[in-house]
């Protein structure tokens, strides 16, 4: 049987050719190959043949996941071994590595630390789960609710369910999420029923609220609450629906609910009270009536008609089949001018001698950012971050900042990462990695201005 080492051996002939080499020393081929490769299968021909090929791509799919999870751990691996050498501390080893992950995967921070999670608990303790994983029987989503419904089990007691489940066996073949849950669920409750019970209170400890766009300039607001609360919530929305629809109010059930949550949580009819949603239009939107969309900070992108309605600019904005807000009663309008620089589209630049930002600088970065800029991440603005830091020379200007979350911030203060800005059609930021990747982030295009095709960045 090989070992790892030697399945590992990387002959140089080989890798100047793009291929490894095996243990009989036989090169096999690349990642970058077998896409080659796959773009060259061609479609087959009838139902059955499209059917099986389907089902053949569906097993090759989770195969390479299986694959690119090993990848992440041995990376994970690797990079604690490089640190260890560089003489980080043991306590900080490790940091950074899912936010490579999640950019090599094209994913926000927060999604690369929950993948590097899973995929270290299938190839270290749920041997199971993964054979099935890459034998194409289970999907990525479903070695998930594995994988999570087993949190909090030691390594051995994990184990243990993994290998009675032994999903490898064909366990959970024609088996629905509902049911694969279940079966974990009781899996993992005989050998630790206490940690178990202690799981069912914590997650009222992750109550939240949060805020996703939806389509045609709505959102969905989202609550995550103990059930007690969200029953206790849904039945009062539920009692003052059917008050009103007895009293021959025109609005649907779901309309009264949504407009009594909004007005019970703001205190005002129509729900907008002193809150600063900063519309971004241009002159000739707000004016003369052009086309050009707005954006809502921290939403997106709004129909110019709305927007102008809005703010009271003619036309009213949308309710949801209520009365429109009377403007004088419902809305305080301030303008704020921003001006931009005409060939690029990008906001002129600000500039302070502070080593913090300021307040108002710091609205003219929120406002130029939206979201966090580093790759893949729309979360929430929460610092205002220096490219070149204050302390290695960087001013306090509009160029050599970044709006970034609170996580992706800390990341980049790991040994070995890099940022700088690059010229580009708007502020741009380009973030690099410790195994020396690169990745750019440009700032999202202000209404009005068509942005040019960004410049190549090599990998």
């Amino acid at each position: 049987m090989e070992t790892i080492q030697e399945h590992q051996a990387i002959d140089s002939a080989a890798v100047a050719r793009g291929e490894r080499a095996g243990s009989d020393g036989d090169s096999v081929p690349c990642v970058s190959q077998l896409s080659t490769l796959l773009g060259a299968v061609p479609l087959g021909v009838g139902s059955g043949e499209l059917i099986d090929q389907i089902r053949g791509l569906e097993d090759l799919k989770w195969a390479v996941t299986g694959l690119q999870a090993r990848a992440a751990v041995a990376l994970d691996l690797a990079q604690r071994r490089e640190q260890t050498v560089a003489g980080v501390p043991a306590s900080e080893q490790g940091q950074g590595v899912a936010a490579q992950l999640a950019w090599a995967r094209r994913e926000s921070l927060n999604r690369g630390s929950r993948l590097l999670g899973l995929e270290e608990a299938l190839v270290t303790e749920m041997p199971h789960t993964l054979a099935a994983l890459e034998s194409g029987q289970l999907s990525e989503w479903r070695a998930n609710l594995l994988v999570r419904e087993t949190a909090g089990l030691s390594a051995e007691d994990r184990c243990a369910v993994d290998e009675e489940l032994a999903p490898d066996a064909g366990t959970f073949e024609g088996a629905g999420d509902k049911a694969i849950i279940a079966a974990a669920k009781a899996a993992a409750y005989r050998p630790a029923p206490r940690p178990v019970a202690q799981r069912a209170s914590h997650p009222a400890t992750e109550r939240t609220v949060t805020l996703r766009p939806a389509a045609d300039a709505m959102t969905y607001l989202t609550a995550l609450l103990p059930v007690a609360q969200g029953v206790a919530v849904y039945a009062a929305l539920t009692r003052k629906a059917d008050s009103a629809r007895s009293g021959g109010d025109s609005r649907t059930r779901g309309q009264v609910m949504a407009d009594t949550f909004v007005e019970r949580i703001t205190g005002r009819r129509g729900g907008i009270s002193g809150v600063d949603l900063e519309v971004i239009m241009t002159d000739r939107t707000l004016l003369q009536g052009d086309a050009e969309p707005a954006r809502i900070k921290g939403y997106g992108i709004v129909p110019a008609a709305w927007a102008r309605g809005l703010v009271g600019a003619g036309g009213a904005a949308a309710t949801g089949g209520g009365p429109a807000p009377k403007q004088d009663e419902e809305f305080a309008v301030w303008l704020r001018r921003l001006y931009t620089a005409p060939s690029t589209g990008d906001l002129i630049t600000m500039d302070s001698k502070a080593r913090l930002f300021p307040p108002r600088l710091r609205r003219f970065i929120e406002v130029r950012d939206d979201t966090c800029r580093t790759p893949y991440c729309d979360a929430p603005i929460r610092h205002i971050d220096h490219v070149v830091p204050w302390r290695s020379g960087g001013t306090t200007t509009v160029d050599n900042s970044a709006g970034l979350c609170e996580a992706c911030n800390q990341t980049k203060e790991n040994p070995g990462w890099t940022a700088k800005q690059v010229v580009e059609d708007v502020h741009t930021l380009e973030v690099g990695t410790p195994t020396g990747h690169s990745y750019r982030s440009s700032a999202p295009p202000l209404p009005g201005h068509v942005r040019r095709p960004p410049s190549p960045v090599g990998t």
